[in-house]
């Protein structure tokens, strides 16, 4: 398949996962990708894996607006459109209970995982964004998490982001979002490090999920395949949510 033939996205936090993933595959397709990070060389050795005529990267911290200026002026200036955007930067510095987290702390949180969503958002559709945007949600955003809540609380935030931004844009824009599992990242390591089995046991399907698990549903929803799909959220999760409890 080709969707993405001469199409224009930008990923966040793309140097690694998830995000490095869907660009994979967006570029497999035929498009072509412009990736945020906060580390310029791993963004490098991103675009050398792409391949410098298909991707292109701008280092930064997703939550500056300095940083969002410079990657839409880079797309106007190297591109002159842009078609997809998807918001998956996300970060979790804490570990523990919720009533344990520190103010400063959620405050963070809350301003990478839906604020900068909102923000790059803002700014894609200001910049003529035409097509649609997937927003990484987690399927700690749809229930309970111990020890992660506050992530959690986040990408249920974010899942109503979705749901709403859907209806406000419609029907120039789409907008859905994934909730995945457990995915073997470094941002999810404390999850399953040193009791990988133990932890896969639980997924109907009998393991952990990996970075392409997610980058197909993420292109999926991203092109015109899912032309009449928005406001959804769609799990990625192994078979976890159909378990029964007890």
């Amino acid at each position: 398949m080709q969707r993405f033939t001469d199409k224009v996205a930008i990923i966040t936090g793309a140097s690694r996962g998830i995000g490095l993933a869907t660009a994979h595959r967006i570029v497999a397709e035929g498009g072509r990708v412009v990736l945020t990070g906060r580390k310029p060389e791993t963004l490098q050795d991103a675009v050398e894996a792409l391949g410098a005529d298909r991707a292109s990267a701008v280092a930064g911290k997703v939550d500056d607006p300095a940083h969002r200026e410079e990657v839409f002026a880079h797309v106007a200036e190297r591109y002159g459109r842009l078609d997809h955007l998807v918001n998956n930067a996300g970060i979790n510095p804490a570990w523990g209970p919720v009533l344990e987290i520190e103010p400063s702390v959620v405050r963070k949180i809350l301003d990478v995982n839906v604020v900068a969503a909102l923000e790059w958002t803002r700014d894609a559709v200001a910049a003529g964004l035409s097509t649609s945007i997937v927003n990484t949600s987690s399927i700690s955003g749809t229930s309970t998490s111990p020890n992660i809540a506050f992530y959690g609380v986040s990408k249920a935030a974010l899942i109503n982001l979705t749901a709403q931004l859907a209806q406000e844009l419609a029907p120039r824009l789409r907008v859905n979002a994934v909730a995945p599992a457990v995915v073997k990242t470094k941002l999810s390591r404390a999850l399953y490090e040193s009791r990988e089995e133990e932890v896969a046991a639980g997924y109907p399907l009998g393991r952990l999920g990996v970075p392409d698990d997610v980058a197909g549903p993420v292109a999926f929803l991203l092109s015109d395949d899912a032309a009449w799909i928005t406001g959804q959220t769609l799990r990625i999760d192994g078979g976890a949510s159909v378990v029964p409890v007890g």
